[in-house]
């Protein structure tokens, strides 16, 4: 049984048993922040089994895909080394809420499995929770297992429920016993039944299990009972395929050897049982449907995570020999095996095989250097590779760290990992201690640092310190030139994270300088860039620095506003929303996010409402300098681009909490007002948004008004009643839309019995060539019809003319196209008018520039057919 098969006998069982089909929901979770990726079937189901969701079903079923390759739930180091782990997996599930229970559960379970895939009852043996009579009871007496193939399995010792046969969401939630079905491969193959000393072994292989939710363990550990226990269950499609195909590895079925033999075609292998081929397949899956689902390729979360299956991937073709992309190409195959079960795959084909190409690229050039480093290490150790090489392989390199255990592991030797995450640390450290930012336009600065005092005050007596003039240091700058000024003192914010620059005046005792844009020359020296507007400025001289009042309350409400709209989004859309960038100035605030999907006008709207609580809310803004390790225990967020000392500033405005040096409102109404202007994606998988606030969102909302009001003017309603009046004037037109199609039907009506009195007949066949004064292209072919039923055998070309554009349509009765074709008609006559044009044999048409040119071609049409017939 193909695994296609597989996957449609499943869903219209359950489907006959009443449960809806669920289609699969991403991999990346859209409804739990605590969840990484989705490793299980009953992760979209997850708020409704807690009841925090209700759904328009209480059964369903569904093929969900998963994978298992970070955090808790990580399958990743096993794949290629066993037979039945993966990164991705399909798992079939049927799930009731409420509904039907244990007894149901497992009489469907056992019906489909031995009279739809046809399974010996024989050669399925079962477990329950040691405590679960009633299942076991369902089992013997209703089911008829024997009692030797139905083994009881967990204890209570402790006060704790084992982890075996006892599911829970987490320490406090729903929770419930289950039962497992195994399938005995046989006694030719090593193991025992579960429970047994030697259950590890291969000979019996749980295919299902069926998870009975009928408790609730609240915060002490008492067990309560759900007053509508559910019903979970979980079958791996790849491990019921390889039952029903009769063979021992998932590795073996039809759908792997189909990638199997791909990925041997592309790194030239003929050794079909190679493990390098099958690590291949299965990362082809995982890869292509993670950025199906919008995961691109980073340093971080889930892009990581894809990253590393499409590194480990590309180390198994090296290995076979394969130097160049190769990867890639397994797209189109994976399209063919499972892109009718999953559209999405086959329409983002082309998308996936491009991402996969340009990280292939971006890996290939430092993969064969990595690898050299590596074994030239090995030479010198041959029994362990020491933490700080492991390091340089994944910092410089970018060898995700379980590559290198892979590498390791292969020829047995030991990886240092606490070697390993020694330097890890120690470069976080050295990194926050340097926090030493570009020179700003190649300046080199060695003096003092610049003492910042812009939280507090506009404007501040200073001192220059130095200056710049083309990017070389000189001692005065005169009128009209272009330079940068460095104080000892400034009041200007220095463009960082995501903040544009103050702008202001610095102001002399002989001249003035405007600046134009503040840039940090250097962590602690901001560099105000300008022009000297008038007279001369010099080193050493004292000055009033002056910033831009307006331009600064401006730029930090839409700042203090992001901070809010970065905690609002994560509230409506999830805690996967992360800062991938910002831009603030006295406009607006773009914010650009991780999220997978548009944000629709219900979310627009529920941001909105959740940020101007906050501004109403009035909260007073507070900073505080902390160690980094404080803020994070405080609950601060870190913000994306930004570099961190030691000491770094919390931000607490309302109920946000963020990690932030910019400058900002004192309390959260100085904001005043908040309004989303645009939401758009910039990129696989991150999405912007576009907000502005105070002064701004009032001049946006009134602009909005008056466009409003004027429309409502011109349909001469109020503005509350736009909307229908709208409604009304569309029907309107579409009843005006209606008489005057009836009466061009009239007119091409009267028209054609007038114009078919004019054909004129050229050896058996009609022809007629005339002008449509006022007719459109729908009023020509309607006319043509009529005129081709009046004529019977015929040739008829019609034409119009307007806006200094000819519209052309030629028509010939069926039993003329033997001798005359239409697209030659109406092409011979669209050549005279400055075009051209073509179509069927019995109708075409054609348009034309050179109306002078049509009463000529009209007129040499019967000749064009004499000819011919």
């Amino acid at each position: 049984m193909k695994s296609s098969e597989i996957r449609d006998k499943f869903l219209k069982f359950f489907e006959s048993k009443g449960h809806t089909i669920v289609r699969s929901s991403p991999l990346v979770p859209g409804n739990d922040p605590t969840m990484l990726l989705t490793n299980s079937g009953m992760v979209q189901f997850k708020d409704v089994f807690t009841g925090a969701d209700t759904r328009p079903y209480s059964r369903a079923t569904s093929v969900q895909r998963c994978v298992r390759a970070g955090g808790k739930h990580n399958d990743l180091e096993n794949v290629g080394y066993t037979a039945r782990h993966h990164t991705f997996f399909e798992m079939l599930g049927n799930f009731s809420f409420g509904d039907y229970f244990k007894r149901d559960a497992i009489q469907y379970a056992w019906e489909l499995l031995t009279k739809v895939y046809m399974l010996p009852a024989d050669k399925l043996t079962v477990t329950v929770y040691m405590e679960d009579d009633e299942a076991f009871d369902i089992w013997e007496k209703e089911i008829g297992v024997p009692k030797e193939r139905i083994i009881r399995i967990g204890d209570n010792k402790g006060g704790r429920y084992a982890s075996d046969n006892f599911w829970q969401m987490a320490d406090v939630g729903p929770c419930g016993p289950c039962t497992e079905i195994f399938y005995d491969h046989g006694a030719d193959i090593a193991g025992g039944p579960p429970g047994s000393p030697d259950e590890d072994g291969d000979r019996f292989i749980e295919i299902w299990n069926l998870v009975f939710m009928q408790f609730y363990r609240d915060e002490a550990g008492v067990m309560n009972k759900l007053p509508k226990p559910c019903v979970d269950t979980g079958m791996g499609m790849e491990r019921l395929a390889a039952v029903l195909q009769h063979v021992h590895s998932n590795y073996e079925i039809d759908l792997f050897q189909a990638l199997i033999k791909a990925a041997a075609r592309e790194t030239g292998v003929t050794d079909l049982e190679s493990k390098s081929l099958r690590v291949i397949a299965d990362h082809i899956r995982a890869a292509s449907f993670l950025i199906v689902d919008g995961v691109i390729p980073s340093s971080e979360g889930h892009g990581y995570v894809l990253r590393r299956i499409i590194r480990r991937a590309l180390r198994y073709g090296h290995k076979l020999g394969q130097t160049k992309p190769f990867f890639y190409k397994l797209v189109a195959d994976l399209a063919n095996e499972m892109g009718t079960a999953y559209p999405e795959l086959a329409e983002a084909k082309e998308r996936v095989a491009q991402v996969l190409k340009a990280e292939e690229e971006r890996f290939g050039e430092t993969l064969e250097n990595g690898m050299k480093i590596l074994e030239a290490q090995l030479a010198k150790d041959a029994q362990k590779l020491d933490g700080a090489t492991a390091f340089t392989l994944y910092d410089t390199y970018g060898f995700p760290l379980d590559l290198t255990a892979d590498i390791c592991r292969e020829r047995g030797i030991v990886l240092d990992e606490e070697g390993f995450t020694a330097a890890m640390e120690q470069q976080k450290k050295t990194a926050r201690a340097a926090g030493k930012f570009k020179m700003a336009a190649g300046v080199e600065y060695t003096g003092e640092k610049s003492k910042f005092v812009g939280y507090d005050k506009l404007a501040h007596d200073s001192k220059v310190i130095a200056l710049y003039a083309d990017g070389v240091q000189v001692q005065e700058l005169s009128a009209g030139q272009q330079g940068i000024v460095v104080l000892d003192t400034t009041p200007f914010y220095a463009e960082s994270g995501g903040q544009v620059g103050d702008q202001g005046l610095i102001v002399g005792a002989a001249g003035q300088f405007e600046v134009e844009d503040t840039l940090k020359i250097q962590a602690d020296v901001p560099g105000h860039h300008g022009v000297l507007k008038s007279g001369v400025l010099k080193v050493g001289e004292q000055v009033a620095a002056n910033v831009d009042e307006a331009k600064r309350a401006r730029t930090i409400r839409n700042h203090s506003a992001t901070h809010l709209m970065h905690k609002a989004l994560r509230e409506v859309l999830g805690g996967h929303v992360a800062q991938k960038g910002s831009l603030v100035d006295a406009e607006k605030t773009r914010f650009d996010f991780s999220h997978n999907a548009p944000l629709s006008a219900e979310q627009i709207a529920k941001v909105e409402q959740l940020v101007n609580r906050e501004i109403i809310d009035n909260h007073e803004t507070r900073a505080q300098h902390m160690s980094f390790d404080d803020a994070v225990k405080h609950g601060a967020m870190a913000l994306f681009g930004e570099k961190y000392g030691d000491e770094v500033r919390v931000l607490d405005i309302g109920t946000s909490k963020e990690l932030c040096g910019g400058v900002h409102v004192t309390r959260t109404g100085d904001i005043g007002f908040f309004k989303i202007i645009g939401e758009s994606g910039v990129a696989a998988g991150i999405r912007r948004v576009e907000a502005v606030t105070g002064e701004g969102a009032l001049a946006l909302v009134q602009a909005m008004t008056r466009r409003l009001q004027e429309a409502a003017a011109a349909l001469k309603t109020s503005p509350d009643e736009l909307g229908s009046r709208i409604a009304q004037v569309q029907d309107q037109v579409k009843s005006l839309e209606k008489e005057l199609a009836a009466l061009k039907s009239k007119m091409a009506a009267g028209q054609g019995d007038e114009l078919a009195s004019q054909a004129v007949d050229v050896n058996g066949i009609k022809v007629l060539a005339a002008t449509l004064d006022g007719a459109d292209v729908a009023g020509l072919r309607e006319t043509m019809d009529k005129l081709k039923d009046k004529l019977k055998t015929a040739a008829i070309v019609l034409a119009s003319v307007s806006d200094g554009k000819v519209s052309l349509i030629a028509g010939v009765t069926a039993d003329a196209t033997a001798k005359v074709k239409a697209g030659e008609l109406v092409n011979f006559v669209a050549q005279q008018v400055g075009g051209k044009g073509g179509g069927r044999p019995d109708m075409a048409q054609a348009g034309g520039t050179d109306p002078s040119g049509l009463p000529q071609a009209l007129a040499a049409v019967a000749a064009w057919v004499g000819e011919r017939a």
